[in-house]
């Protein structure tokens, strides 16, 4: 059987419709029975008394009350059913945003895309058969059968016998079949995720392809991928048609026997016939409640699989370290405090080599602190730890006294501006994408933020002024006009932690001028992070940390590192060469 115990668990969430279904299922089996009751009664009447028209009218009313009620009894335990997916299905998006979220962009950027939009979104969809259709019918068939039995046994104990004793083969073909069809379909929704994944990940770099000429061969990948799930669909669907097949023909030798014994007892006069019509008309729903059971076992199938992707997400969240503290973070505490970093460690998952390895520092209140070293040697992870995209496996961050993980995310937030190497802009307008920052901000704020990220004039230019629409991760805007946009954000955060990622890479010298000169105006009165490759950009910063290996190897001013035979130095002298 299809069952799902993680599935089974969300029924809490919405006990009451899926109870109101249930019941009215079980409404609906004892209506069936009176259905078949008095519909046997009008044709006893017809047949074997010749009633009129007057004696007819009351079983053929009761006929019809039955049959109305029933069918309002169907269409309202079906909705009932679907205002229970519903919820559920709101509760499981709004739970997986959630999970991403408390996981951060370290897990988002460890998984591949594609699957996990995949999971977020088709995941999600797809347990809407599972709900509406398979449960509710599950109920049913555990009902429905017991009250036909019920009804059959005391009119005549050989048909219920012959019910009971072929009803568990179809459970039992169906528990057979039911462990291929979920290996299939397991199969099939991997295949899926794994062609989404790809074709994203095509659509993202297909100016890459295009420059290296690559894109046949990667249209050539689409179509085998696309092949591959084809096969893998078609493997589930012979299965469900193998299944319908197996369930119809039980149900078809069931009934045929049932109606063989009937009619042989009819003709030698040893069986009533109100009571043989009685049992007929009730036999194909007896099996016909078994049969649909099957059919939506298949329809609720895909809805197991992606429950078992979801709650792979769900584990990961719950076992992720806290990082949900209660205190409330203050500005004034965050401009006064200094950042304590005591004996810091952080290996990522795979990696036989530590990110960070014993890092102990202390970053002042008010002062600029820039950290350089080689690739790989741990900035950016000192950085995500700061942020809280990571969680210290060893050792300890402190703000003050206080252990950055007791402060609640929404206010450490607060108090941080983040100026990330590659700012993601969104496919909104100039001022959406600034009231990011800080969403109660006035035009007048916006503009101010502009002009001091020296982009307020370009703004202006545009047609659309703030209400320009830049594009998917800013397409519209040139590399020097998106990095503005992501100092314009900062300066409208106005926020006492300022936290900088290499922001003047790739930019031309003029470029980069005048980023400095915007980001010398927003580090003033605040507390900096800041990582740079161009040393030239930290020359005048209090402090500069090296990072080798996951180690500090030099601290000290840029007149101290100059002084001193190390890294710095030498890529400050590489870097003087080039220029010249």
């Amino acid at each position: 059987m299809n069952i799902d115990r993680n599935l089974i668990r969300l029924l809490k969430e919405e006990k009451r419709p899926f109870t109101l279904s249930g019941l009215a299922g079980s409404l609906g089996a004892l209506l069936l029975v009176g259905q078949a009751w008095s519909l046997s009664r009008v044709v006893e009447q017809v047949f074997r008394t010749a009633a009129g028209w007057e004696m007819l009218l009351p079983s053929v009313s009761l006929f019809a009350l039955f049959s109305i009620l029933r069918l309002l009894l169907n269409q309202a335990g079906h909705q009932a059913a679907k205002n229970g997916t519903l919820g559920i299905r709101k509760m499981l998006s709004k739970r997986l945003a959630v999970s991403v979220a408390d996981l951060g962009p370290a897990f988002a950027r460890s998984e591949q895309s594609g699957r996990l939009v995949t999971t977020m979104l088709k995941g999600v969809e797809a347990v809407d058969p599972y709900f509406s259709q398979y449960i509710p019918q599950l109920l049913m068939a555990l009902v429905t059968p017991v009250v036909i039995l019920a009804a059959v046994f005391p009119s005549d104990w050989i048909s219920g016998t012959i019910l009971l004793l072929s009803a568990p083969l179809i459970p039992a073909f169906m528990i057979v079949i039911g462990r291929k069809a979920s290996v299939a379909t397991e199969k099939q929704w991997i295949t899926m995720s794994r062609m989404s994944g790809f074709f994203l990940d095509m659509l993202q770099g297909l100016d890459t392809l295009k420059l290296f000429a690559q894109e046949k061969s990667r249209r050539d990948g689409i179509g085998e991928a696309s092949e591959r799930f084809r096969r893998s669909t078609m493997s589930v669907l012979k299965i469900a048609f193998l299944s319908s097949l197996t369930l119809e023909l039980v149900g078809t030798i069931g009934t045929a026997g049932a109606a063989v014994s009937i009619g042989l007892r009819l003709a030698s006069g040893t069986m009533p016939f109100r009571p043989a019509i009685f049992i007929l008309l009730l036999i194909p729903d007896f099996y016909l409640t078994l049969r649909q059971l099957g059919t939506k076992f298949h329809a609720g199938m895909e809805g197991v699989t992606a429950s078992k992707e979801m709650h792979g997400i769900f584990d990961r969240a719950a076992e992720a370290p806290g990082n949900d503290g209660s205190r409330e973070l203050k500005a004034e505490e965050a401009s006064s405090g200094h950042f304590f970093i005591d004996d810091l460690c952080y290996t990522f998952p795979g990696s036989a080599t530590p990110a960070l390895d014993g890092v102990s520092c202390t970053l002042r209140a008010g002062s600029v602190t820039a950290l350089t070293g080689p690739s790989g040697a741990g900035k950016s992870t000192l950085l995500n730890l700061l942020l809280r995209f990571l969680e210290p496996q060893a050792g300890s961050v402190t703000l003050g006294s206080v252990a950055i993980g007791d402060y609640r995310p929404e206010s450490w937030y607060r108090q941080i501006a983040w100026v990330p190497q590659h700012p993601f802009l969104f496919n909104a307008s100039i001022r959406e994408n600034l009231l990011m920052a800080r969403p109660d901000a006035g035009d007048a704020e916006i503009e101010q933020a502009l002009h001091q990220a020296g982009l307020l004039d370009m703004v202006r230019s545009l047609p659309g002024g703030l209400g320009t629409m830049i594009g998917e991760q800013g397409s519209r805007l040139s590399g020097g006009e998106a990095q503005r946009l992501s100092l314009a954000r900062a300066f409208l955060k106005d926020a006492p932690i300022l936290l900088l990622d290499e922001p003047t890479s790739h930019t031309d010298p003029v470029l980069e001028a005048q980023l400095r000169a915007s980001m010398a105006e927003l580090m003033k009165g605040r507390t900096v992070v800041m990582i740079a490759h161009r040393l030239e950009s930290i020359r005048n910063a209090d402090t500069i940390l090296v990072l080798e290996k996951g180690r500090i190897s030099q601290k000290g001013s840029h007149d101290e590192l100059i002084a001193a035979d190390g890294f710095y130095r030498h890529a400050l002298h590489s870097s003087t060469e080039e220029a010249a």
